[in-house]
């Protein structure tokens, strides 16, 4: 227990009353002893700090049952174990059926009544943190998380009203940086299944026999380095949520074995014989145009036509006038009390800059612009000569390492500028592909791809 509970025993027995609360008390709890319920009655409904009442079924005046019948009725948070002389089958039924926590018989076995009301107040103190989990969690990822007052977010929030109670599978859609995730974990904390896990996995950053493993999960010898067995995504969030970003990413492969998973709602692990059952909703995304890859043959045809049930676009943010201003003030709040700097405010003139820029990475992108603000900013005004060059320049500046003209000033196409900032990336990163790709905001397969072509052109050597 994190701190000493308060117990009320309710017993017109002198010597049960007093037995019972010297056990009690020598097991670490503070205890109130009443000989009559309608005094306890008042007691417990002005202090809400009791936690357990233990209370006799047959007492002259209000018994034990309407003492519980009144607890109930008047929605005061309290354990109640009522106590019977009689060990009747018949009683103890009626007290479960009008609801009591739990039941003791007479004479009470003391070390049984120390182990019964040691698991209740346990189960109470466990609730009361899953309750304040749930109320940070809400806050944390529910709909209040997501700013917008704009018309296009009023649309998108309603919509994700609608949907979120569903079984519905959702699409989400949307560019690099507007907050997909941020949009399924809501939906999941909307959803009847809020209670389960929300588990997210990006399927572009994974390489694919490591990916089949993290969904589907393998036995133990099922492939070399398989020294345990591992329990996939799809077994974890049986009865939850499962979301599946950059979804356009999945190998073809998988995206087979996806499908035969929604359809038949079972899995085989990686090695395995067995038939699992599981009960999961899936929420995929991607910022991609599904409907051209599935033209083009790069994703199954049947698989988007399963995943789209329900589609929700977030916008960019470039296409939300008047959420700009509120995101800002928001994670400026929000960097400040992280980072232990003074609370810091945009000048009407450094917001009115800040709207006139695109914001090609979106939501993303103002966070970071905003961080670093807060981080190496002095003062606690920031006006528009303090925002970053790209930002005061509405995008027409480049970044420093990759200039957007040729050596002979011709201005580069965006092939060119894309190569330039892969290839500048990988350098950075010593030819980690997955951390690359992770940076460009790009899937694996992709950055893969562009480096195939890049080859076969004669743009990259090896």
């Amino acid at each position: 227990m994190s701190g000493r509970a308060r117990v009320v025993v309710i017993d017109d027995e002198t010597g049960s009353r007093e037995s019972m609360a010297i056990a009690l008390e020598k097991a670490g709890w503070e205890v109130e002893t009443f000989d009559e319920a309608a005094k306890a009655l008042e007691f417990v409904e002005a202090t809400p700090e009791i936690a357990l009442a233990i209370c006799d079924l047959r007492m002259p005046g209000m018994d034990g049952l309407r003492f519980l019948s009144e607890v109930r009725k008047r929605e005061i948070d309290l354990r109640v174990v009522l106590v019977t002389g009689y060990g009747s089958i018949e009683s103890a039924v009626e007290a479960m059926r009008v609801g009591a926590d739990d039941y003791l018989t007479k004479p009470v076995d003391l070390y049984e009544l120390r182990q019964r009301v040691t698991n209740l107040l346990e189960t109470r103190e466990l609730r009361e943190e899953v309750s304040t989990l749930r109320q940070r969690l809400d806050k944390r990822y529910g709909f209040e998380s997501i700013i917008g007052k704009s018309e296009p977010m009023e649309r998108l929030f309603e919509r994700m009203r609608q949907v979120a109670p569903t079984r519905s599978s959702v699409l989400i859609v949307g560019e690099s940086g507007t907050g997909k995730e941020l949009v399924a974990n809501a939906l999941h904390q909307g959803s009847p299944r809020s209670d389960n896990r929300f588990l997210a996995i990006n399927c572009g950053a994974i390489p694919s026999d490591i990916l089949e493993s993290e969904l589907f999960g393998h036995e133990k010898g099922a492939f070399t380095g398989a020294i345990s067995r591992k329990i996939g995504k799809f077994e974890l969030a049986h009865m939850g949520t499962l979301f599946l970003d950059e979804i356009s990413e999945l190998y073809p492969e998988l995206q087979v074995k996806l499908l035969r998973v929604l359809e038949e709602r079972s899995v085989m692990r990686v090695g395995g014989s067995e038939v699992i059952e599981v009960d999961f909703r899936l929420i995929a995304a991607t910022n991609k145009d599904l409907e051209r890859e599935v033209a083009e043959t790069r994703f199954r045809e049947d698989l988007y036509y399963r995943l789209k049930v329900v589609t929700l676009t977030v916008p960019p943010l470039r296409e939300r006038p008047g959420d700009l201003a509120l995101l800002a003030e928001s994670y400026l709040e929000r960097f400040c009390h992280e980072h232990g700097r003074d609370l810091k405010q945009l000048t009407p003139a450094a917001v009115g800059v800040m709207e006139g820029y695109p914001w090609p990475g979106n939501v993303r992108e103002l966070k970071n612009v905003l961080e670093s603000i807060v981080i190496f900013h002095q003062g606690e005004e920031i006006d528009a000569n303090d925002l970053p060059l790209q930002i005061r320049s509405g995008g027409q500046v480049r970044g420093d390492d990759v200039s957007i003209q040729d050596a002979s000033g011709r201005p580069l196409t965006m092939a060119e500028i894309e190569r330039r900032a892969i290839l500048d990336t990988l350098r950075r990163t010593n030819g980690k592909r997955v951390e690359a790709a992770s940076i460009l905001e790009i899937g694996l397969r992709t950055l893969q791809r562009k480096l195939k072509e890049y080859r076969e052109q004669g743009l990259l050597e090896g």
